[in-house]
């Protein structure tokens, strides 16, 4: 009897051509699974698997290429700069101070995101900030996250341009739907008063919607100058730290002890 189940089944698979499976799955948007169809039949019949576990690596091939092609699409978004690298390649050790290893750890848990919280990464340039910032863009983009990368005077142009300039405004609600926009090199160049109340719409807009990691080379007690008015700013940093964790980084210069990395 079970001589002649597997004979049936052996003439059953052969009387279905590949091209018509593929099709099916075709239809039902099984892509991913589609593609692969002759390797996964291949494979089962090599293994003699069974129908639960034939369709298991069905369904599994392809949650893993949408999940593949998302990440692609997610990474193509964030408008990452050059070179990106994993929070791996980073030495806290070797910093004075500003934020330990278990700190970093923590932050790659991502739980803040969960709860719109904020990443506020101050200091000297040359320490890693950056580095920081879009290590862990990189860590939420692997888990599922939408990320938004822009440096401030770059976000500034923009909100400038978004009323008048179709790409501009379409980049500004990009941005704002992004579940982790981190904003660099704050505090670098001088913004107007105009400026900063459209930076401060802008904060106003994603708040408790979206995590935002700052990077900045001044302290917080400082950014009141960069914006030119004590009172936005005042309201500005109520938004901000209301969910931030906030690190003073210190030492001597990471990027001139490790130009490998930022090449």
């Amino acid at each position: 009897y079970c001589m002649n189940r597997e004979i049936a089944r052996n003439m059953d698979t052969e009387r279905i051509p590949v091209q018509r499976l593929s099709a099916l799955l075709e239809t039902f948007a099984l892509k991913h699974s589609s593609r692969q169809i002759a390797d996964l039949l291949e494979r089962a019949e090599n293994e003699e698997a069974s129908y639960r576990q034939f369709l298991l690596k069905v369904l599994e091939t392809e949650v893993r290429g949408r999940n593949d092609r998302r990440r692609k699409r997610n990474y193509s978004a964030a408008h990452f700069p050059p070179n990106v690298r994993p929070l791996e390649e980073f030495n806290q050790g070797e910093l004075e101070s500003g934020i330990t290893e278990s700190q970093i750890k923590q932050l790659k848990e991502l739980t803040w995101l969960d709860t719109c919280g904020n990443i506020v990464l101050a200091g000297p340039p040359g320490l890693g900030k950056t580095m920081i910032a879009v290590g862990l863009g990189l860590e939420a983009i692997n888990t599922g996250y939408t990320v938004c990368f822009e440096k401030m005077v770059n976000l500034i142009k923009i909100l400038d341009s978004a009323e008048t300039e179709r790409s501009a405004g379409f980049r500004i609600k990009n941005i704002k739907k992004a579940q982790m926009i981190i904003i660099d090199e704050i505090g670098y160049t001088p913004i107007s008063r105009g400026q900063a109340n459209k930076f401060f719409t802008f904060i106003s807009d994603t708040y408790e919607t979206s995590s935002i990691v700052f990077t900045t080379n001044k302290e917080i007690t400082d950014w009141a100058e960069m914006m030119g008015d004590p009172v936005l700013t005042t309201a500005l940093l109520d938004r901000i730290l209301h969910h931030a964790k906030c690190f003073s980084f210190r030492g001597e210069s990471y990027r001139l002890k490790h130009p490998e990395l930022f090449t």
